[in-house]
Parts: structure tokens; sequence; C-alpha cells
């Protein structure tokens, strides 16, 4: 399968060679310290769940991975720059510190600067990165397709730590305060079947949580709770404290990009046609959005009202968010398994035909596009109306207000 903002067809044609028979099953159905008050919890939450003002640190911009940016867009964005590196970019940025950090197919973790697109520093891994970096406490961390979960210095490049895992790691690393609230742990997925907690400071193992088949995509954070889907057609609900499970709930697909969740509901896509909303409460599916036979690779981003997320239909999907009703549709010329960033009244994704949209969140309508030529899998990064994406011609791609002459 394939990671978020990477190509999921190879992989899939892996997964149906190695583990048809688990495959099939899966479609057909298969005490620490707390927070010192529920004010605490809920203030932590509404800290770290979107990207506030000059940040976007991570995949989709905060833990719960709910893809909103703060202030606004311009109307007209123009190329401030570009940068090249040597293989694919399916990676998604992360922006901090006046740094650009992303991953390429060419195994190197770029630092760019984001003002200019100049190279601060390169480095190498022993495999491609399609994971999304994690910037945290003067650390960048990102998995890479050799197995091992990294940690470099922001400033440098220089490794502090590496983590391994049993197999490949596609999604981006998640992040959470420990129950006790003196240190960090990194979470991340990985095709060994386990969800990884890990000390931030050390890359020592907090505790793993194995599930029963691949895990894609990037775990999401919100109330004490982390949620992920798989390979293995579930959606799983565990408790950060101590990596146990609360809840699992059955997708009845595979599950290859990232959940959402806001106000205890967790909104994703599945691999038979269909997007769901699940109440993490209840364990249970509230409502279901399955419009035409295409799957939904592509994560949410989730406003006050609306879902919106791709589709390989080759079209951007809003919805409702209280029940699922559909509200517009906007058609592109290819699959769209980049995942959209609002911010503002603005929309802001790529699609396979090569080309990065902006629409209007209130009715779908184009407002731009630019045609850079090849697909674009990554996935937005958003910061004091900059876009910063990268493309499978190998490019990053800087956009903005124009500047003065």
């Amino acid at each position: 399968m394939k990671s978020d903002d990477g190509n999921f067809s190879n992989g899939l044609a892996l997964v149906a060679a190695l583990t048809a028979t688990l495959l099939g099953a899966a479609c057909s159905g298969q005490s620490a310290k707390p927070d010192q008050s529920e004010n605490a919890r809920t203030n932590t939450s509404a800290r770290t769940s979107v990207a506030v003002a000059g940040e976007w640190p991570m995949y989709r911009g905060g833990p719960a991975l709910l893809g909103v940016a703060a202030g606004k867009l311009p109307d007209h964005p123009v190329l401030l720059w570009s940068f090249k590196t040597g293989s694919a970019v399916k990676s998604s940025a992360a922006l901090a510190d006046g740094k650009v950090f992303i991953g390429s197919d060419d195994a190197n973790l770029y630092a760019l600067e984001l003002a200019t697109g100049k190279k601060l520093w390169a480095t190498k891994t022993s495999g491609s990165i399609e994971s999304s970096p994690l910037v945290l406490d003067g650390k960048v961390f990102v998995g890479s397709s050799d197995g091992l979960l990294y940690a470099f210095d922001t400033a440098n490049g220089k490794l502090a730590w590496k983590h391994e895992t049993g197999d490949k790691i596609l999604g981006a690393p998640n992040w959470v305060k420990s129950p006790d609230g003196n240190s960090t742990w990194v979470l991340v997925g990985s095709y060994d079947f386990k969800l990884h907690c890990v000390d931030a400071a050390t890359g020592k193992s907090n505790w793993i949580y194995e599930s029963s088949n691949y895990i894609n995509g990037s775990p999401a954070v919100a109330e004490g709770k982390t949620v992920f889907g798989g390979c293995d057609a579930l959606l799983h609900v565990i408790s950060l404290a101590d990596g146990k499970q609360i809840k699992e709930v059955e997708a009845g697909a595979q599950i290859a990009g990232s959940p959402a969740i806001a106000d205890q509901r967790a909104y994703f896509g599945h691999y038979e046609n269909a997007f769901l909303c699940v109440d993490l409460d209840k364990g249970m599916v509230a409502w279901t959005y399955k419009e035409r036979g295409f799957p939904y690779f592509s994560s949410p981003a989730i406003t006050s009202d609306r879902v919106i997320f791709g589709g390989r239909d080759k079209r951007l999907h809003c919805v409702k968010r209280d029940d699922g009703t559909a509200v517009w549709t906007f058609a592109t010329r290819g699959k769209v398994d980049s995942s959209p960033v609002v911010c503002g009244d603005k929309i802001i994704v790529g699609s396979d035909d090569g080309r990065l949209y902006m629409v209007s969140l209130a009715d779908g309508k184009e407002l731009w596009s630019y045609e850079i030529g090849k697909p674009v899998a990554s996935s937005p990064a958003v910061v004091d109306g900059k876009i910063v994406i990268g493309c499978d011609d190998g490019g990053v791609y800087c956009f903005g207000a124009k500047g003065k002459p």
C-alpha cells in the first residue's frame, strides 16, 4: 500500500500477491498519572489539534490531522522558488523556524530555507522517504522505507538517534506529551503491522501495539487517544497512556490514508469506495458517504461544519460534517491522492493531472491553478500565505503572494 502522499498501486499489488487470503477476509469484515483537570485536557487538545499562525510542523498541521491552516491565501499565488531533488517527492513538507523539511525518493531528508528555497542541509537514509517529517523541540523526525524512524538535529541534520521497526515506514510520525507531562513521545506506524511509541529524546520504546496487517498512514492524536486505520480494514482506537486497545471498528475495507479526529469522531476514506465518520465513544459508524466506485486515499480536512477529501474518481469532495450529505464536488483531470488543506475561505490540493488547485470552500469553484506537469501526490503545507508542495518530477515548489520588484 502507499503512503498518504505516495503511489499506492504498486504496494497494493504486493499486498494482493503476498496476503490475498488475509485481505480477502479483511475486506469481508475481518496506570499513568492523568492531566490535572478536564480543562487542562481540553486546552491541550485545542493547542495541538490545528496549525497556528506561522507553523506547519507536521503532516496535516497538527496531531489531530485536521488539515486546517491559519491566515489566508493570496488570490493569485505565484511561484516563488523551486528546488530539485534526485527523485520523486511524495513526502509532504513540514515548515518550522523559517525552514522547509521534506523527504524524497532519493533517500534524502532536505532542509531548505523557506524564504528562498536554498538548501541548508541534506541527510541520507538507506531507503526512500515518503514519510512526512515532524518538527519538534529542535529535532526533525521522519520514517524511511529502510524500516527506521530517524531523529535529526534541525540546525545541521546531525543524527540524534534512530529506532528500528520490522519493516518500512511510509506514514508520518505524530507526537503527544507523556501522561505525567515530563517527556514527549513520538508515534509511528510500520509495515511490520505495529504502531510504535518511542521517547522523543532517546528513541527508546515506550510501548508497541500490534495490529494484523500493514499500517500505512499516520495515527491521529486527540483527547488521550490515538486512532489509525490499516490494511486489516479496522479503525484502531488506542490509549496513549499504555498502548492498550480501547476499541476497534470494522471499516469494511483497507484504510490507506490517515484519519482526522474532531469532537470524538474520526473521519477517513477506504479502498472500497466509501468515506466514513466513526463515533469514537460508541465505537460505531455514524455515517457513510459513497457516491461512485472509486477508492479514497486522500486524508480529509475538517472545518467546523464540513469535511473535504480527494478521491480516485478525479474529484475533490465536500460533505456536511454532521451527516455526510454532499455539498459540492470539484473535478480535476487526474486522481486526487493529495490531501487538501483549508486556509480561510480557500482550499489547496494537488492532483495526478500535474496541477495544484485552489478552490472556494463555499462552493467548490476553481479560483486558481498552476500546471507543474507531473503528478502531485504530496499534500500542501501552508504557512503565512505560502504553499509548499512536492511533485513526482522531483521538485519542491513554493507559491505565495507576488513580492515587491
